[in-house]
């Protein structure tokens, strides 16, 4: 007789553990591959990263960019003659009209104003991201990893620059950055200006990741192999704290635009006369009433590129960090009657075999009267 397999609390054997541990769609695929897999299944996150391309690729070939030349037909300083109070024109897809945006108070193409600000916001928000995720991805390295002088010294730097209110400090720098260059290193200036300021949180919540990580065994292992420190923060640790550097770079980047907004609208980030979201905004508030199509555009064009960012940013965390799981209700509720099916098969052959083994246990096979002693011829 063959014992049955051990049966696990949720009803599970234990080769069914090792199958739901490892799914069978990622079976044999290479890490990369595994990522990618995810990021693809994550539908928000497609979408997002559908409409970013789509918004960027549209703000960068309308108007052109560097001196390169775009298909639009006006420049965001270019003046016209204001046509039907500067009303858009936008009927559909196929009739955008001269003006699909309307035109501002002065006859500018406001359509071609838009595609510059978003360009100065993406600009500003990959050059944010760039500089404050790296400084912030050291600093929190290094102050979790090597505890002691190092973590004080570093942690002091970054309370220091915490009690600073943010939008004062990037006020005062991106004035500096607008006396001093113009045009497009003005914008990458201002962007890098505010990655150096903007970072902290993101310094505290790898540091907190890293303070984790240090005492797990494969760290352990790696120092046994004789792995330098370097190789152990960038090499073994870093990956596996990828997931929540994701996510808080991309919720950095998206914050800076609403940051370079804000400035913007105070008139102390992108100098006239060039264009960045916010300022539209700001040069038309008095508009709100009579003109409100001068506020639909930007505000929604820095509503999408955040939201985006902010989805792409969800379904990275979900593909490289392998403790996300999706849920699959159908998948589950299968499981779940699968599991009660095993639990009570292995509980009637444990009974079985604890009967064959001892007839006096209850509900044990009943004894022939007939084969008793006082029977017996």
């Amino acid at each position: 007789m063959t014992t049955p397999s051990p049966v696990t609390p949720s009803g599970q054997l234990p080769e069914d553990l090792e199958a739901e541990a490892l799914p069978e769609e990622v079976k044999g695929l290479s890490q990369n591959a595994i990522v990618r897999k995810r990021f693809i299944g994550n539908t928000p996150a497609v979408v997002s990263i559908v409409v970013f391309v789509l918004i960027a690729l549209m703000a960068f070939t309308s108007i052109g960019f560097l001196g390169i030349p775009g298909w639009w037909h006006y420049g965001y300083e270019d003046f016209s003659t204001q046509v039907d109070g500067g009303r858009p024109t936008f009927m559909n897809l196929f009739n955008w009209g001269d003006h699909p945006f309307g035109q501002d108070r002065i006859g500018r193409d406001y359509f071609a104003m838009t595609m510059r600000g978003t360009q100065q916001s993406i600009i500003i928000m990959f050059v944010i991201g760039a500089v404050g995720g790296f400084i912030g991805v050291v600093v929190g390295a290094l102050s979790g990893y090597f505890r002691g002088w190092i973590e004080a010294v570093l942690m002091r730097i970054v309370d220091i620059i915490i009690i600073i209110p943010l939008l004062i400090l990037a006020a005062v720098l991106g004035r500096i950055a607008g006396t001093h260059v113009t045009g497009n290193m003005a914008t990458i200036t201002l962007g890098a200006f505010i990655g150096v300021i903007i970072w902290t949180g993101l310094s505290r919540l790898v540091r907190g990741e890293f303070l984790s990580l240090r005492e797990r065994e494969f760290v352990d292992a790696a120092h046994i192999a004789g792995a330098s420190n370097t190789r152990i923060m960038f090499k073994h640790i870093l990956p596996n704290a990828v997931g929540v550097i994701i996510v808080n770079v991309t919720l950095l980047m998206s914050s800076a635009i609403l940051l370079e907004t804000a400035l913007s609208f105070l008139g102390l980030g992108v100098r006239p006369p060039d264009v960045s979201l916010g300022s539209l905004i700001s040069d038309n508030q008095e508009a709100f009433s009579t003109r409100p199509w001068l506020f639909w555009f930007p505000g929604l064009f820095i509503v999408a590129i955040c939201l985006s960012i902010n989805f792409i940013g969800d379904g990275l965390r979900d593909a490289f960090d392998p403790r996300q799981k999706k849920f699959n209700s159908k998948k589950a509720k299968d499981r779940g009657i699968h599991g009660s099916a095993v639990k009570e098969s292995a509980s009637a052959a444990a009974i079985a075999e604890r009967t064959a083994a001892d007839p006096d246990q209850p509900g044990g096979a009943e004894e022939d009267p007939g084969s008793g002693p006082s029977h017996r011829g």
